[in-house]
């Protein structure tokens, strides 16, 4: 069992990493293209060394106000429905969906979808396209978090013969214990 959270700890902080520098290095590569016009932590890092900028700076880009705040429930409550759906009838399909849903989400939203509380602090610390100013980030965890829970109480409600906690199978992180 040790073993097995450890694994699904270290999947799921490479999967952040890589997800956070997907977003922050797609964000570098637009700003330059347009010539102007946790693991994620590490994803930034990357990101900014890639571009060979400095490996921290602290976001200006205002992500604020009320339009952000929906954003932010809604990319949330998305990918929670995403994992939810998915983990009902192909578990093995979770991180594909999840990568899908975040990319269009990332197209489709006004706050470029965070989703999670570690890319939004991970994205305070690049101060890029991708970023996030450090002031707006309580706003968008309060929106993940509600927009978590609301996915949660409907797919309970949705579908009562859910499992009430993760299963070893949900997403598959590793050889079973």
């Amino acid at each position: 069992m040790k073993s097995n959270l450890l694994s699904r700890i270290v999947a799921e902080f490479l999967g952040t990493a890589f997800l956070v520098a997907a977003v922050v290095g797609s964000g570098i590569m637009a700003e330059r293209l347009a010539s102007g016009n946790a693991g994620g932590i590490c994803g930034t890092i990357a990101a900014h060394a890639m571009f060979g900028l400095p490996l921290v700076s602290l976001s200006r880009h205002i992500r604020g106000g009320p339009a952000h705040f929906l954003s932010e429930f809604i990319a949330t409550f998305g990918l929670l429905s995403v994992i939810w759906g998915c983990s009902r009838s192909r578990s093995s399909t979770v991180p594909f969906a999840v990568g899908s849903y975040i990319t269009a989400a990332y197209r489709f939203t006004a706050s470029t979808s965070f989703a999670n509380p570690a890319v939004t602090i991970a994205r305070c610390l690049s101060d890029t396209f991708a970023g996030i100013r450090p002031i707006d980030v309580p706003l968008f965890v309060v929106a993940q978090v509600a927009g978590g829970i609301t996915a949660t109480i409907l797919f309970r409600w949705l579908v009562p013969s859910l499992p009430s906690g993760a299963k070893d199978d949900v997403v598959p992180h590793g050889a079973k214990s």
